[in-house]
């Protein structure tokens, strides 16, 4: 997008807000009360501070803000693990999960699909290629160990690192998965990813059939 491109309007910002709550108070109908809690509590912290230090108006007037972001902070929080909630256990979970990593890395959904939908994705970054599956502990390594060979072929020394999301002894959790590949150790330069990133394009020219997710 263009830098000179317009900001999106406020009241598309307030929709999106206003869509993401009533889709977290489906997850968590506790939502309103916590809310009104975290706001009010830190709103009374900051008058019994200004009864004890004063001035009054000063700690109420720096007391709204504070409550605010206190409220916004913990609203992000519950919003995010309702949607993790609420994707959880579908076909493509991981690769949603994965979409939303910054700029730097690269996730290709799908780069293998079987019978099963058992599926792997790959991401490209700084720590190397990172094959993430989909699929039960049982089938899940076999199907890693493929795609393991099959890109070794186009990225020569590499590092391949294999990562099973799900939920079963070994495997990441889905909530968990897009901070685990970030804390990977980086091995690559942006300029190498750059350019792996134009040699694995060879590997994902054939659409694969993709089972319907999230």
């Amino acid at each position: 997008m263009s830098s000179n491109a317009p900001s999106p309007a406020p009241r598309g910002r307030i929709a999106q807000i206003r869509e993401t709550y009533k889709l977290t108070r489906r997850a968590d109908p506790k939502i309103p009360w916590i809310l009104a809690g975290i706001f009010l509590g830190s709103l009374l912290i900051m008058v019994a501070l200004g009864a004890l230090f004063g001035p009054l108006w000063f700690w109420v007037v720096l007391g709204i803000p504070t409550a605010l972001l206190a409220t916004t902070y913990v609203f992000a929080r519950r919003a995010e693990s309702a949607a993790y909630a609420s994707i959880e256990g579908q076909p493509g979970a991981a690769a949603s999960a994965l979409s939303t990593l910054r700029s730097g890395w690269y996730v290709t959904p799908a780069v293998a699909v079987t019978k099963n939908q058992d599926v792997v994705h790959r991401v490209l970054g700084r720590p190397g290629v990172i094959l993430v599956s989909e699929a039960p502990a049982s089938r899940a390594a076999n199907l890693l160990a493929n795609e393991r060979k099959r890109h070794a072929r186009y990225v020569g020394e590499t590092p391949i690192i294999e990562v099973q999301a799900g939920n079963e002894p070994g495997q990441v959790p889905i909530r968990k998965l897009q901070r685990h590949v970030m804390k990977l150790p980086r091995s690559l330069k942006p300029a190498q990813v750059s350019t792996l990133r134009k040699r694995l394009d060879a590997l994902t020219t054939t659409p694969l059939p993709i089972p319907k997710g999230p």
